[in-house]
Parts: C-alpha cells; structure tokens; sequence
C-alpha cells in the first residue's frame, strides 16, 4: 500500500487544533447571512442557499478531515489543502458573483470536474494527483483563453478581471501539483499513476 495513504498513528495535537478551528470558522461564516438578515434586509438567503453553502464549506473540510487522518505526509496534506482550496474558490466565485458573468463559467466547472474525475481514477495516489491538479490548472486556462479569445465574457466582467481570476486558479492548482510531485518522492508514491 502506498505509504502516504496509510492511516495516521498520531495526530498531532496542534494540527487537530488547527483542523478544529477551521470548522469552527466555517460554521460562522455559515452563521454570519443568517444574524445579518436580522439586521438589514440587504442580505436574503433561502434555506437553498444556506443549504449549499454549508455543502460548499463542510464538504472540503471533510474531505480534508479524511487526508489528514490518511497520511502522515505533510507535503500531500498540503497539496489536498490547496486542491480543495482551488475547487471551493472555483465553485464560490462561480455560483457567488460570476467567473465570466456568463455561460462560459461552465467551461470552469468542467476543468474541475475533469481534475476530480482525473483524481478519483488514480485513487487519489500523490503522481496522478499532480497530474490531476496540473490538469485543473490547464484546463482553467483553457476556459479563461477560450471564454476571452471567443468575446464570451459578459460586458460586466472585464478581460484583466477574468485573467486574475483565472491566474489566482490555476495557481492554486499548479502549487496543489508541486507538493504532490514532492509527496511522491517522501513516499513510495512513484508507483502510483
């Protein structure tokens, strides 16, 4: 079995903390919509909406929960971290205020929808999921240079706002990939594809 997949004999206390916290943070940024609109009517979120964001904000950390409780890999802990990162940010800044203000946004989902596809198929092993990740990078490239070669970005998302977005992804994917290549090669991940 793959070294970095093995569970983890000893938690270490400050990273429980650390992971304790981050729900913690979660459910107050869940909570926060919910006392604002005591306060002002500026803010109206629908049970859907609080629905889904406590999808979009508890399914990454428990995807988090299950890696960290998996391996004793730092960097391939880090690398899940920033992967989930890169896909949070993706699906929040979609759905919240538009990647494109358009249609095209789907190109971006569909870029991580291949990284995730990409990741499950090589079982979540440290080389795939470097290729995986450097997969989401290109591919939001790819939507970012189709959505603004093809002029289908909505007049409301200027070109150099859709390339900062685009950059800050494919970013996080690309740094995601780096500290899988480096989990690779602290365990026995070069078997893994």
């Amino acid at each position: 079995m793959d070294q970095t997949l093995t569970p983890n004999a000893a938690p270490g206390t400050r990273s429980s903390r650390a992971r304790r916290a981050a729900w913690a943070v979660a459910t107050l940024l869940l909570l926060a919509p919910l006392v604002a609109m005591r306060f002002t009517d500026e803010v109206v979120w629908t049970l859907g909406d609080f629905v889904f964001a406590a999808i979009l904000l508890y399914g990454p950390l428990a995807l988090y929960e299950w890696a960290a409780r998996t391996t004793g890999n730092v960097a391939y802990r880090a690398g899940v971290a920033l992967a989930l990162v890169g896909a949070f940010a993706v699906v929040w800044v979609g759905a919240a205020v538009g990647i494109t203000d358009s249609d095209a946004d789907g190109f971006y989902a569909l870029a991580l929808l291949a990284g995730i596809g990409w990741a499950a198929a090589v079982r979540f092993r440290p080389a795939g999921m470097a290729r995986a990740m450097l997969a989401a990078a290109l591919g939001v490239v790819l939507a970012g240079a189709v959505t603004l070669v093809a002029g289908m970005a909505a007049p409301t998302a200027p070109p150099f706002e859709v390339m900062g977005l685009t950059g800050f992804f494919a970013t996080l994917f690309l740094a995601s990939a780096l500290l899988f290549r480096e989990a690779e090669k602290g365990g026995r991940g070069s078997e893994a594809g």
